[in-house]
């Protein structure tokens, strides 16, 4: 029972298991989901699901690898891009909810930003992200889509603070 509801969670309902590109697909499925919790609890919810989804993904992904047969870093375990996906929404999230704009307004460049950024950071591995990617473990599983994510919500609080205040859009 303990296995598949780890492997329920480190393939994020089987969303790693799709054959081509499971990283970026379980970068699009968590885009709904957070998009979600923005909307039913704003920035509180998605960063309280951000955090429990990170422990319970690394207690997933930590069984899921002590299969026989399986490597230290499948592709099949996509929790990681959801949890990395989600941190770099956070600026947006909490932009909105600090604003106190209505859940359901979806900001879509800013969106978009933070998914292409973040898969970027999470195909190139720069830095500190090739590091925890180094580690071969499941916190190194973990770790590097979260500073990929962090990368991420980085580079969309620039794009946000240009766009919303040097060009005054």
């Amino acid at each position: 029972m303990k296995d598949k509801l780890a492997k329920l969670i480190a393939t994020f309902c089987g969303v790693g298991l799709i054959p081509v590109a499971p990283g970026t697909m379980g970068s699009l499925a968590a885009l709904p989901f957070g998009y979600l919790m923005h909307w039913v609890g704003g920035f509180p919810l998605l960063a309280l699901a951000t955090v429990v989804g990170f422990f319970k993904g690394w207690w997933a992904t930590r069984l899921y690898v002590a299969r026989p047969g399986i490597s230290e870093d499948p592709s099949e375990v996509v929790i990681d891009e959801v949890i990395g996906m989600w941190l770099a929404l956070w600026p947006l999230s909490f932009g909105l909810w600090h604003a106190g704009v209505a859940g359901h307004v979806f900001p879509w460049p800013g969106w978009i930003a933070a998914f292409v950024f973040f898969r970027l950071f999470d195909i190139l591995k720069p830095g500190p992200v090739g590091w925890a990617d180094r580690r071969g473990d499941p916190l190194g599983v973990m770790l590097d889509d979260v500073i990929a994510g962090i990368f991420a919500a980085i580079v969309v609080m620039i794009g946000a603070g240009l766009f919303h205040g040097v060009l005054g859009a």
